[in-house]
């Protein structure tokens, strides 16, 4: 009897701490880790939601970069995070790519999917002491020079800004070692490599070089997107330049640790949701000419399936796939 009374009172006293605990998430500050660097696309959506939602929730929400290893080093850390709801990321697009590189064996099967908040379609970016004026003359360059005589540069090896640009090289019937890419953290530190000369060309979302563009630094020659952005309207699609059919884009969404309590997730997809919604998310995504889309967790799954599919297939004709 004895026994069976201790046992009872433990599961009694077990279930109003659990109660409690859920009732009262978050107690203390959230984490929000960013796989690339301070000044990129990734760090400014990361931040701006992070701001909204700790208004929300009211508690801190602190953004961390974990840059490394082409985006593994910041996606891991998502992933072997206790799923407490405590430890968030903005995971990129690059989770559907990087194990077709063989880098890691995470995909975003890994992950609670919270939702994705954020698509931008990738361009190309000149410095604006640059030779090229158009998309067509850098194409008829690239064409007529020896390989490796232009360098490209926007993110790590593989990544997604790397896969756009061998992407429309491979449409053009050339190959992608054409251009030399040189890996780099992220576009800001690609651009900035840029003006001070050591690259030809930036390929990454024309928002990241939003600032440089208006500053008379760099020159947009095209958009991957279907069509023209509206944040940059004079900007011509591919289409229109050299007839390409190519499109391109990168996304980024709210994820959490695989695992998530079910009151804990249900909370943070609201908070999610709400900052998305917002008048601040919104505004600040307008005047930085970045995308917005809104897929929640239980449609995501879906997209980015599809995504990791196509990525697969042109990794894998661009010669950058490994063991998939």
């Amino acid at each position: 009897m004895n026994r069976r009374n201790l046992i009872a009172a433990a599961m009694l006293a077990a279930l109003p701490l659990s109660a409690a605990s859920a009732q009262d998430y978050p107690e203390r500050p959230i984490q929000m880790i960013v796989p690339w660097g301070a000044g990129g696309g990734t760090d400014a959506v990361a931040r701006i939601m992070a701001s909204v939602m700790q208004e929300d929730l009211g508690v801190p929400i602190n953004v961390v970069n974990r840059t490394g290893g082409s985006g593994v080093v910041g996606h891991s850390a998502i992933a072997t995070a206790a799923p407490d709801g405590y430890t968030l990321g903005l995971a990129t697009v690059e989770i559907a790519m990087l194990h077709w590189q063989g880098l890691t064996e995470l995909t975003y099967e890994d992950y609670d999917v919270l939702a994705l908040v954020n698509e931008d379609p990738a361009g190309l970016m000149v410095s604006s002491d640059s030779p090229f004026e158009s998309v067509d003359a850098l194409l008829e360059a690239v064409r007529s020079e020896p390989a490796g005589t232009y360098k490209a540069s926007g993110t790590a090896q593989g990544g997604i800004w790397h896969i756009a640009l061998a992407g429309w090289l491979l449409d053009e019937g050339i190959d992608p070692g054409q251009i030399t890419w040189v890996p780099s953290q992220g576009s800001a530190a690609a651009i900035t490599d840029m003006v001070a000369g050591g690259v030809d060309l930036v390929s990454s979302s024309l928002a990241e070089g939003t600032a440089m563009i208006d500053a008379g630094r760099l020159r947009a020659l095209a958009t991957m997107s279907p069509e023209r952005q509206d944040a940059m309207p004079d900007v011509p699609t591919l289409a229109e330049t050299v007839e390409s059919s190519w499109t391109a884009s990168a996304w980024r969404g709210i994820f959490a640790p695989k695992g998530l309590p079910e009151d804990v997730k249900a909370r943070l997809t609201e908070a999610v949701k709400a900052a998305y919604d917002s008048s601040e998310y919104q505004d600040f995504m307008a005047g930085r000419g970045l995308g917005t889309i809104w897929v929640p967790g239980d449609e995501a799954d879906a997209f980015i399936g599809a995504s990791d599919a196509g990525f697969g297939k042109v990794m894998t004709a661009a010669g950058l796939a490994g063991n998939g």
